[in-house]
């Protein structure tokens, strides 16, 4: 078991050098949703070409313990397609600017360790840092856990997304307001 320290335990942007890191986690966290019931991630996305273009995009971000990629996730600082429209709610602030939590994972190595919490408030604070204070995440209504740290977080539901339009693209949609 890793001892854990608050020194050792930081997030940096991803570097191609990560890929590998990156996926065994995304492939981990995908045999997990499965073993939930959880169709999400079930279609192959995120896939390997996205996860490099979001790192040559400077918007993937590792989780580091020690020297150890433990988790990974992406912010987007533009506009999420998906989000324009939502049904059975709204946004709170339609029209503010608002960056995007995506694809996060962490390694089933270090489960069970609250490591999420730190990759949240990590997230939270660059976006904050970058100028934003709205913050929006989806996930699919068999995802309890991330349900629960969006809600940890203090993430209000606001309504229901789509990422494609079959039932299984449904998504339940939450915004952070920090203003």
């Amino acid at each position: 078991m890793f001892q854990l320290t608050m020194a050792n335990i930081y997030v940096r942007m991803a570097s191609a050098d990560d890929l590998n890191a990156i996926m065994a986690i995304i492939d981990d966290a995908k045999q997990l949703l499965k073993r939930d019931g959880s169709t999400q991630w079930q279609d192959g996305s995120p896939n390997r070409e996205l996860l490099k273009s979001d790192i040559l995009k400077s918007r993937c971000w590792v989780l580091m313990v020690g020297n150890q990629v433990a988790g990974t996730s992406t912010l987007l600082t533009e506009p999420e397609p998906t989000y324009i429209k939502i049904e059975k709610g709204s946004w709170h602030q339609q029209e503010e600017r608002y960056a995007t939590i995506h694809r996060v994972a962490i390694s089933s190595k270090f489960r069970g360790m609250h490591l999420s919490k730190f990759m949240f408030s990590n997230l939270i604070s660059i976006g904050y840092l970058k100028g934003f204070r709205n913050f929006r995440i989806d996930t699919h209504e068999v995802n309890v856990r991330m349900q629960k740290l969006i809600k940890d977080f203090n993430f209000v539901y606001r309504g229901d997304i789509f990422i494609d339009q079959t039932p299984e693209g449904k998504r339940m949609a939450y915004e952070l307001n920090m203003d």
